[in-house]
């Protein structure tokens, strides 16, 4: 595993060059920009998917969420907001587990300042929280890709932002329904929570980053960024959001901020539902 950069050394990176493009690349997902699909211009349509497995216990769950609203409602989230050419984007929340567990939990809503930053992170906040069985990344994909045909908007570019703990055991092959969701023009970025890196359970994957990297994220300057403790969740989100606000591709090497992969697959993409069939035959 490469040695990854503080979070003081990401952020000096991103605010010394600038959201304002200079050097960094407005990612434009094959086709959505062309598509004359109607709907309210936005700099970008996101959809937040959110791992509510068992593998999440109740602390990291809230901690996510607690990372989710405070990242919508930062400075440094509403200064990228402001630097996109609409200066507004659409954003939808929804809870996933297992191959038929997806929930909206927050519906498409438009982002174009404070205000309704706000009313979003409120509306994360307020919702009831709960666990479901398995997980299905796969599955997540597919139910999210779908939501951005149900929404009154025309985005520059569309990106999943998919975060869990876990490996696909349910539902299709990921990296093929991966595929799938890149051709129709969205990018898929991941936030693996490595927090079970010496964890001996019997379907734990330590290199759950390896995993995201090579297996899940795609399309256009995907990337992922690994939270290792839970002291780095909030500020993973923001960096997160920021980037994908913004559009900005972090220049390769080493680092917090990882692209997708080039190469062959440095870990099984079925190795989830081995490991299943394993230890539970079904």
């Amino acid at each position: 595993m490469s040695t990854r950069t503080s979070w003081r050394e990401q952020w000096g990176w991103i605010w010394r060059t600038g959201l304002q493009g200079a050097g960094l690349a407005l990612l434009l997902a094959p086709g959505a920009a062309a598509a004359d699909t109607g709907g309210r211009p936005v700099d970008l349509e996101l959809v937040l998917a959110v791992d509510v497995s068992y593998s999440m216990d109740t602390e990291e769950q809230t901690l996510q969420r607690q990372g989710y609203v405070s990242a919508i409602t930062s400075a440094e989230f509403l200064q990228a907001l402001r630097e996109g050419p609409e200066g507004r984007i659409a954003v939808l929340y929804v809870e996933w587990a297992g191959e038929h567990e997806q929930r909206v939990v927050v519906d498409w809503q438009l982002i174009d300042g404070p205000q309704s930053a706000r009313a979003f992170a409120d509306a994360i906040a307020t919702a009831p929280q709960h666990r479901v069985y398995r997980t299905s990344i796969s599955s997540a994909l597919l139910f999210s890709a779908d939501l951005f045909d149900q929404n009154d908007f025309k985005g520059l570019r569309r990106v999943i932002d998919v975060s869990g703990d876990g490996v696909n055991n349910q539902g299709p092959p990921v990296h093929l329904v991966r595929d799938a969701v890149v051709q129709r023009g969205i990018t898929i970025n991941g936030l693996p929570l490595v927090l079970k890196r010496g964890s001996s359970a019997a379907i734990d994957v330590p290199e759950i980053d390896v995993y995201y990297e090579d297996c899940v994220i795609g399309g256009p300057g995907a990337f992922v960024i690994p939270v290792e403790r839970t002291s780095e969740f909030a500020r993973a989100i923001k960096t997160k959001l920021v980037l994908e606000v913004a559009g900005v591709v972090p220049p390769p090497g080493p680092g917090l901020v990882v692209p997708t992969a080039a190469g062959a697959p440095r870990i099984s993409c079925t190795i989830g539902e081995r490991m299943w069939i394993d230890h539970w035959s079904n």
